[in-house]
């Protein structure tokens, strides 16, 4: 655990917010558990009750931690619902959320490829899980995704427990299973075209046009943890990015 007393270049809040996400991320504050009452928690690491606020707010902003009116400060518990309102931003034509049906196609574990290793910040050849999925919208196969995990991370990946567990939203199985918190993701967005891999999945003409979108996962503790690519047919729905 981070100490208060050491030189550190960071402010004060920073250091407090690392302190109390080193709690979250090694369990020693659990799903769903009340946090100790702001005065005591502020005492305990001899800091102001600002300073203390500043930083559960930036744990809040990164959806580690809920406050309940009147009720105090928890460590958060995701459901799918919520999940997939963060992580998913697909929107019909007229700018409805877009409620995807997922079917797992299958799961692998191999030695990564150099362009996973560099993603996922592994050597060359270190065993991955690979997590092959459809996902439907409107009754329709719409995305085709591959997601590339450190086999390290998450171990027990094996099919007959993917179908069940990796459905409709992964990042609440990687929490609950393997306490891996999605906190941040980044992506980069591109036009390409349907191969003949992409038009056995989503039943479209080979050479449809698709958007390629790249995503790169990172956990509460600021490690890469997913790479995920998702080509999704945009006939009937667009990507659509908030910034707050």
């Amino acid at each position: 655990m981070s100490d208060l007393r050491r030189p550190d270049p960071r402010p004060l809040y920073a250091q407090v917010e690392a302190i109390l996400n080193e709690r979250i991320v090694s369990g020693a504050w659990k799903s769903g558990q009340a946090l100790p009452a702001e005065p005591e928690l502020a005492h305990e690491l001899g800091v102001s009750p600002g300073t203390l606020r500043r930083a559960l707010g930036g744990l809040e902003r990164r959806h580690l931690i809920e406050r309940r009116q009147g009720r105090g400060t928890y460590v958060a518990r995701q459901t799918s619902r919520q999940a997939l309102g963060l992580f998913f931003r697909v929107r019909t034509l007229d700018g409805q959320p877009a409620d995807p049906e997922t079917f797992v196609t299958g799961v692998s574990t191999g030695p990564a490829t150099a362009e996973e290793a560099a993603v996922l910040q592994l050597e060359p050849g270190t065993p991955v899980h690979r997590v092959d999925r459809s996902r439907h919208l409107g009754g329709e196969p719409r995305i085709a995704e591959r997601i590339t995990l450190p086999a390290e991370l998450f171990p027990g990946f094996s099919l007959p427990l993917a179908p069940d567990q990796l459905g409709s939203e992964i990042y609440v199985h990687y929490r609950t299973a393997h306490g891996i918190i999605v906190v941040h993701l980044e992506e980069s967005l591109s036009a390409t075209t349907a191969t003949e891999a992409d038009s056995a999945v989503l039943g479209c003409p080979v050479g449809t046009p698709l958007l390629l979108i790249e995503r790169v996962t990172f956990d509460a503790a600021r490690r890469a943890v997913e790479m995920r690519v998702s080509r999704l047919d945009t006939r009937g729905h667009r990507y659509a990015v908030e910034l707050t």
